[in-house]
């Protein structure tokens, strides 16, 4: 579906996801405009190299709840794993504990006998913003909002490929200095000592969210949610109450503060994977213009649940 600008007549916006999407994900085509990266468009993770769980497959069991929306003293889902939405679809907590854990997300699933409009199907649902992918002064692509985000609102995923680590270091040892690293590697901490790893790459095949930029003061929040397989989605959501036309960002270290970054617990374990991670690989400078940048691109993501 084309979407005809009213500012030039040989500029259109397009869909960039190609209806894949609830809400078109608009971008400019036409004379004298940069054009977006070819990449096959997927609203949702896929399998890739080394993925040993198909991400599209149902593996979490359902509820049997026969109601519009679930509630906590009837549903198996909140019962087990607790209720994470408010009944208006916002998450219930956007931000992690003096400990540095956040709480683990799990959706109802097709599994699931409730209606799709259950209040615990958020991400599955997809994106319902008017996003635009637009070409930014110094910083490539980026992503902004075409109308208002409420706090604690599900804006979008970072979908991609799902790989294992040694694809994940291969593919990131094969870059050039001038190509973008996409790969995000989530670590989630389960407790008494159980560490559960997650790579994505967007670059060949992925959604939206492969254009979002760095930001060392974001606006939106990455949490792992957990809708049809134990592979979590990546969701998206924003931090605090953001404005139409603003530019859309995230920490790639994984943490979200309006405040000078703090940093999060680790282990002896941790600190030796990441510096076996960082070895060979090139930093590059971030261009965020927060008052606190870092200065440099971080190279690995850690939600600590």
């Amino acid at each position: 579906m084309d979407f005809t600008s009213d500012m030039n007549e040989d500029t259109q916006h397009v869909d960039l996801s190609n209806g894949l999407e609830n809400v078109a994900v608009l971008t400019e085509r036409g004379s004298g405009v940069r054009t977006v990266p070819t990449f096959q468009y997927s609203p949702e993770n896929i399998q890739g190299p080394g993925c040993t769980v198909d991400p599209s497959e149902v593996t979490l069991p359902g509820c049997s709840c026969l109601s519009h929306s679930c509630l906590t003293e009837s549903c198996s889902c909140l019962q087990t794993h607790g209720q994470a939405y408010e009944t208006t679809g916002t998450l219930l907590n956007l931000s992690r504990t003096e400990s540095g854990y956040s709480s683990p997300v799990f959706e109802c699933n097709a599994l699931c006998t409730c209606s799709d409009a259950c209040s615990n199907r958020v991400v599955q649902s997809g994106p319902r913003v008017r996003l635009e992918v637009y070409s930014t002064k110094n910083r490539g692509w980026g992503v902004r909002t075409l109308e208002a985000i409420p706090h604690g609102m599900f804006v979008c995923e970072y979908a991609g490929e799902v790989i294992n680590f040694e694809e994940a270091r291969r593919r990131q040892l094969a870059q050039r200095s001038e190509d973008n690293n996409y790969i995000i590697a989530v670590r989630e901490h389960a407790g008494g000592g159980s560490v559960t790893e997650t790579f994505v790459d967007p670059a060949v095949v992925g959604n939206v969210g492969r254009f979002l930029n760095h930001s060392c003061q974001p606006n939106l929040y990455m949490q792992p949610v957990r809708v049809h397989s134990v592979v979590p989605r990546l969701a998206l959501f924003a931090g605090r109450d953001i404005d139409a036309q603003e530019e859309l960002t995230f920490d790639y270290s994984g943490g979200y503060s309006n405040q000078p970054p703090v940093e999060l617990p680790s282990t002896q374990s941790d600190a030796a994977v990441q510096a076996s991670r960082t070895d060979g690989l090139q930093r590059k400078e971030c261009h965020c213009g927060a008052n606190n940048c870092v200065q440099f691109l971080p190279l690995d993501l850690s939600i600590l649940n």
